[in-house]
């Protein structure tokens, strides 16, 4: 048999969900193997993400658990049926699992909010800043593996630019916005992207300046994705060793916090728009 491969943040989080549901109903392992009709193993790999659900059990386990939240339920059941390839699979077995991710993540936000501290966000570089933040990376980056994340990254850019793309809002510091990777020039060329993007009707733009004083998770870099249903948000912050996906309640809530009072701290997009034509006159 070939091996299994490992499943994808986003079908852990189905399972994650359903064990959640489970759990909230008291409804043990054993009674819900019973109700779909498989083994007490199985329903630890449905759980796990490991192995797929299909929509009829899906609603019975959710009938079972007694969740009466229409939506709740629907969003579930179209998770069971995106188990197809995107087109991040492209990239599988060349980039982390872990970094793809992140592309599936984005492609299925209902909106984004994020917040930058020191780096541009991701679907905002230019290739040019984009190839200079790979060539930082310690150790260095074979070019080969260079040049196979920088068409990773500008392919991810394009789930801003489709029809039905979902609302984008960056909050950028101004330290980001100061910061020279690959020279003036490309930051030159970075900053007026910046602006062209903000031009966007999906794209709302705005940056904390260093006058805004303190502010929390200062120096984090989150990106909240929003799902088609308050319990199916994802936070994902970056860390030395990857990218981490955070969803509990609590988790949730603390970033929406920080994010709003990021937020209330930054200039108006025109106000941002102004000032980033400021800089890149003087870059």
């Amino acid at each position: 048999m070939p091996p299994r491969t490992a499943p994808t943040e986003r079908q852990k989080r189905l399972g994650t969900e359903l064990r959640r549901m489970r759990l909230a109903a008291d409804v043990s392992a054993e009674s819900a193997a019973g109700l779909l009709g498989v083994d007490r193993s199985k329903v630890s790999a449905i759980e796990q993400g490991i192995r797929a659900i299909s929509e009829e059990r899906l609603r019975s386990l959710a009938c079972h658990c007694d969740c009466a939240d229409e939506k709740y339920v629907e969003a579930l059941v179209a998770m069971t049926q995106t188990r197809k390839r995107g087109w991040w699979e492209r990239y599988r077995g060349s980039l982390s699992a872990p970094i793809l991710d992140i592309a599936e993540l984005e492609a299925h936000a209902s909106r984004m909010r994020c917040a930058h501290s020191v780096h541009i966000p991701g679907l905002l570089q230019t290739s040019d800043h984009a190839l200079a933040l790979f060539r930082f990376v310690v150790p260095a980056l074979p070019e080969a593996e260079v040049a196979l994340r920088l068409a990773y990254r500008l392919e991810r850019q394009h789930v801003l630019a489709h029809d039905s793309a979902p609302e984008y809002v960056a909050i950028v510091h101004e330290a980001a916005l100061r910061m020279q990777f690959g020279g003036a020039e490309v930051s030159r060329a970075q900053l007026e992207h910046l602006n062209h993007m903000s031009e966007r009707d999906n794209v709302v733009l705005r940056v904390l300046t260093f006058e805004a004083g303190g502010f929390p998770g200062a120096g984090q870099t989150v990106n909240y994705s929003e799902g088609p249903v308050p319990q199916l948000d994802t936070v994902q912050v970056d860390s030395t060793h990857g990218p981490d996906f955070l969803h509990t309640e609590a988790q949730l809530a603390k970033y929406r916090a920080q994010l709003d009072w990021m937020e209330s701290l930054s200039l108006s997009p025109e106000a941002s728009r102004d000032f980033i034509h400021r800089l890149a006159r003087h870059a």
